[in-house]
């Protein structure tokens, strides 16, 4: 899917001459704040320092987006060029002003982040789950605003099922994404803090890890006295491509159950669409 541009929404604000003079104006930096809004709580060192050093060569190319608020200014976008200049020294920064309410704010400042690709993918799920909660938007139109697919957006979000010390092990790149996705495929917590320490501690790949948490399943469903044969393994499979999410069965002697994940309460309202009288066939 190609992407455009901030979803045309920050771009929206760039007046298209806006290198000219009198759009633009050098704010002191000490009258300058970060947004409340803003998702994005890790900063590279190294990556500031890079920026500060090119903009220590060639000075700010791009002003920053600031709106006001009371006597001061709030960022609408370009933090990292803001931090980059407060670590030169600087006493002022080229800015423009904009109106914005904060519902516009809060928008912009996900979808830019998640756009320029500057957020960790805890950050990011999070800035999915507040476009959700906080905009009502479907996983759709989330996908359609920040140009990635609908099954990126969902799995993404799946992150925050994680126990809050792993998803701290994931920001911090003591584990990978391919670890992350190997811890969520055990249900118990226990399980998965088990397997996440023993990653960090040993250094084990994702392969060893994945092997570490098959094992675990297979004890655990031959404690449970559970079977799970071809075919019920191929409806499973199909019932998960049919409803975009994953679906477990568990069978016992004479009885069973279907599981079925949902991650807001607008997944929950399409996979219900999708299991109704009007979509129950597979």
């Amino acid at each position: 899917m190609e992407k455009n541009a901030l979803g045309k929404g920050l771009a929206s604000l760039i007046p298209q001459g806006y290198e000219e003079r009198e759009k633009v104006q050098n704010i002191p930096v000490d009258q300058i704040g970060a947004s409340q809004f803003q998702p994005r709580h890790y900063f590279s060192e190294n990556r500031l320092k890079d920026l500060s050093e090119s903009i220590r060569q060639k000075g700010v190319i791009q002003p920053i987006l600031v709106r006001r608020n009371g006597d001061r200014y709030e960022i609408i976008a370009g933090e990292r060029r803001f931090r980059a200049c407060c670590m030169l020294g600087l006493k002022d920064i080229p800015a423009i002003v904009k109106q914005v309410n904060d519902e516009n704010l809060l928008e912009l400042s996900l979808i830019e982040n998640i756009q320029r690709e500057e957020l960790n993918r805890v950050e990011e799920a999070k800035a999915y789950q507040r476009l959700s909660k906080e905009f009502n938007m479907t996983h759709d139109q989330i996908s359609a605003k920040v140009s990635k697919d609908r099954t990126t957006i969902t799995n993404t979000l799946r992150l925050l099922e994680l126990p809050e010390k792993i998803q701290n092990f994931l920001e911090a790149n003591a584990i990978t994404m391919g670890h992350a996705k190997t811890i969520l495929s055990l249900d118990i917590e226990e399980e998965r803090l088990r397997l996440c320490n023993r990653i960090i501690k040993e250094g084990l790949s994702v392969r060893q890890a994945e092997q570490l948490a098959r094992q675990k399943s297979t004890k655990r469903s031959a404690k449970r006295n559970l079977t799970q044969d071809i075919h019920l393994a191929a409806i499973e499979e199909q019932l998960q491509h049919h409803l975009g999410t994953r679906v477990k069965l568990y069978q016992g002697k004479k009885r069973g159950k279907i599981v079925i994940d949902y991650y807001s309460n607008e997944d929950l309202n399409r996979v219900l669409d999708l299991i109704g009288p009007k979509n129950n066939e597979l």
